[in-house]
């Protein structure tokens, strides 16, 4: 794996890895090798991008941290501290589009997890109200999917993940149907909700601007098989905002991952 990196964020020692993967591959009944040999930690915490072109198997990754796909070979280790499943913790999951029920109110489509757990409309009223409360959103509970604009449908899915307060939250290029205006924003309000609860990200992109601007960690993915090919860390303090967006540091740090991702292309 071509590896760069950039100065430490931070002298002190990392964190403890919230999860590990180690050589997981993956082949679809097609014939398709989505991904091979691929290992990575992910930190109690951060905030990673995976970046890569379409078919390098970035999705797959995600499915197969949520459980939803089962990888054909390695394994998955988590920390310890982890409360679910074989150790996994809580999770929540936002698609690339919000995927709402168009019949049901905004209130009821963040209520579905917790419905699919079994947890009442009133027991869960409470949760399914903070959570709108965090994205903004809790004078639209009552509101129907085709009332919103597309970046509310996206807060209501970023609701809709949250409701089960998850320690790891999976994005799979969540802004990338959004208007650039809307993109940016929501990019700063993800920012200040992982700092204010301490969530652990990894978010799918196919945007360089959007992974350095959002990320600690940048791992850029190969394709034909998917691959992990480079990783970057980006030292850029947070909060970040417009000054960061204009400055030579974020210039030189999105240079360097597109350095690296034209690289993996052309390793192809």
């Amino acid at each position: 794996m071509a590896l760069e990196r950039a100065a430490p964020v931070a002298s002190t020692p990392p964190p403890a890895a919230l999860l590990s993967l180690r050589d997981i591959a993956k082949t679809f009944p097609s014939g398709t090798q989505a991904l091979v040999d691929l290992s990575l930690d992910v930190a109690a915490g951060d905030f990673l991008s995976l970046l890569g072109p379409s078919g390098c198997g970035k999705s797959t990754v995600l499915r197969i941290i949520a459980g939803l796909v089962e990888p054909g070979a390695g394994t998955i280790q988590w920390q310890p501290s982890g409360s679910a499943n074989g150790g996994r913790p809580e999770i929540g999951f936002v698609f690339q589009e919000p995927t709402l029920m168009p019949w049901a109110t905004v209130a009821d489509n963040v209520w579905l997890p917790l419905r699919l757990k079994g947890q009442s409309r009133n027991a869960a009223r409470s949760a399914v109200m903070d959570a709108l409360k965090t994205v903004g959103l809790e004078a639209s509970a009552a509101a129907y999917p085709r009332e919103l604009s597309g970046g509310m449908q996206m807060r209501v899915s970023i609701a809709r993940a949250l409701v089960t307060r998850p320690k790891l939250l999976l994005m799979d290029e969540p802004f990338a149907a959004l208007d650039e205006i809307t993109r940016l924003r929501l990019n700063d309000e993800l920012i200040d909700l992982w700092q204010r609860f301490g969530w652990t990200v990894i978010f799918v992109t196919h945007s360089v601007l959007e992974s350095v601007y959002l990320s600690r960690h940048v791992v850029v993915m190969a394709t034909k098989p998917g691959r992990l090919f480079g990783a970057l860390d980006v030292a850029a303090p947070y909060p970040r905002g417009e000054n960061f967006r204009t400055s030579p540091t974020y210039a030189d740090d999105c240079r360097r991952v597109s350095e690296t991702l034209h690289a993996a292309m052309a390793a192809n």
